[in-house]
């Protein structure tokens, strides 16, 4: 006369969860039956023993014959993370600190108070940001790298790209000051903007290298090639930039639901373009003038005065 636990068990589920049984058809409609007791006769754990169960002799025996219910304290539901039971922590950083810092400072103080048997890893946004962890600078090399072999393709020459690429630092420093001045951490939407700042920044002086390359060429001196070329493409320059920074004021002032990763954004590109807008453009006939002079091009170029000057043959 014994009772199977599948039996206890689906009598339990069918009476205090509920049990899918079939379905019907009926005024033109499929209806679905559930099997599941009154909701007064499954209040306390005492009516659990007044519920029935058939043994194996086909017979119906209350289930306090063969259950026993005590109180106990535990969560509602147990997580897993990689089949270990699991207590997941969420949180976001202070004002002032990246999210690097807390997840460093998270894993500094689960190796002082966990015991031996207990670990931690990190999940969903964290655990790709420690994957991705150490390689911002390889991929910012990396794309400098790629730009300077276009530029150099581009101008055939191997040292005019470094007069484009010597201004983008200009740039970058102002974003970190402008990070620095508003108590912004470099995140992952910081360094976004960086990639925006470094190709705008990179388009101010290839306007202007590309001009005064063109009048470099054409015989005229080199310092006034380079003055003409900024001449040239201030105006345009100047258009751009305050634009672009004019559509980013939003995000400097964002507010609301995500404003933390505007405000970063908004401040990186903005700080960015104004010190390459007031520094960079003065900077980059000066880099364009240097370089030529270090890689000898000037020699190699002589000009209309100096062609006059020399003495004619035979």
């Amino acid at each position: 006369q014994g009772v199977s636990v599948a039996d206890v068990y689906l009598t339990l589920q069918a009476f205090l969860g509920g049990v899918y049984v079939n379905q019907f058809n009926r005024f033109g409609r499929q209806w679905r039956v559930f099997l599941q007791a009154e909701a007064e006769d499954r209040v306390v754990p005492e009516d659990i023993g007044r519920f029935y169960v058939r043994n194996n002799d086909g017979d119906m025996l209350p289930l306090s014959t063969v259950v026993v219910s005590r109180r106990v304290f535990g969560p509602e539901y147990t997580q897993r993370f990689n089949l270990f039971r699991s207590a997941q922590i969420t949180g976001q950083p202070a004002p002032g600190y990246s999210s690097g810092q807390a997840m460093a400072a998270l894993e500094e103080v689960a190796h002082e108070v966990l015991p031996a048997e207990m670990g931690y890893d990190w999940a969903d946004l964290s655990f790709q940001e420690r994957r991705a962890a150490g390689r911002a600078g390889a991929v910012f090399g990396l794309s400098l790298g790629i730009v300077f072999l276009i530029l150099a393709a581009l101008y055939e020459s191997w040292a005019l790209p470094l007069s484009v690429l010597l201004s983008v630092p200009v740039a970058v420093v102002g974003a970190f000051l402008g990070l620095s001045g508003r108590g912004l951490a470099l995140d992952v939407y910081g360094q976004i903007g960086l990639v925006m700042l470094i190709g705008l920044a990179a388009k101010n002086a290839i306007l202007i290298v590309e001009f005064a390359k063109d009048a470099f060429e054409r015989g005229e001196p080199l310092v006034d090639a380079a003055l003409r070329g900024a001449r040239l493409r201030l105006r345009p320059i100047l258009m751009t930039s305050f634009a672009f920074i004019l559509g980013c004021v939003p995000l400097w002032t964002a507010r609301g639901a995500g404003a933390a990763g505007r405000r970063i954004l908004g401040t990186t590109v903005i700080s960015g373009m104004l010190a390459a807008t007031g520094i960079a453009v003065f900077l980059i006939p000066v880099l364009f003038v240097a370089v030529q002079r270090l890689s000898g091009a000037e020699r190699r170029h002589p000009t209309p005065s100096d062609a006059a000057s020399a003495p004619a043959e035979g």
